[in-house]
């Protein structure tokens, strides 16, 4: 599901990194309906197969922590070593912490309300007027 432009949507792109198939889910379908383009990733290993295409640049990541195959804290540190992606914003969706790992820019605590996914999305990319 790669989005070739990350700036094609109204307010750009997001990849969605997580790996509940109804989490995962439903923040895409509540990005879409917001004008975001969600690229979706069930692990961390997908998410950089996505991010391995040089034409794709998202402005947001959101990042769950536990994953199987690649987890959230392998990505992160995957993610600097990429110059293109350096300055991507990463937001983290987890219940396990409440401290925002190293490589990530905030952090939004489990189980999260539709107004709190939201409000972390606008305030990691704030909408060009």
């Amino acid at each position: 599901m790669l989005c070739p432009m990350a700036s094609a949507g109204k307010h750009g792109s997001v990849l969605v990194v997580e790996d509940e198939d109804d989490i995962r889910a439903a923040i895409a379908e509540i990005l879409e309906s917001e004008g975001y383009d969600v690229t979706v990733a069930s692990n961390g290993r997908e998410a950089m197969e996505e991010l391995s295409d040089v034409r794709y640049v998202p402005r947001l990541i959101l990042l769950d922590l536990m994953m199987p195959e690649m987890n959230g804290h392998e990505l992160l540190v995957r993610r600097q070593a990429i110059p293109r992606l350096r300055n991507v914003p990463v937001m983290v969706l987890t219940a396990v912490t409440t401290d925002v790992p190293p490589g990530a820019n905030g952090l939004l605590r489990k189980p999260f309300s539709v107004e709190e996914l939201l409000e972390a999305v606008r305030s990691m990319m704030p909408i060009a007027a």
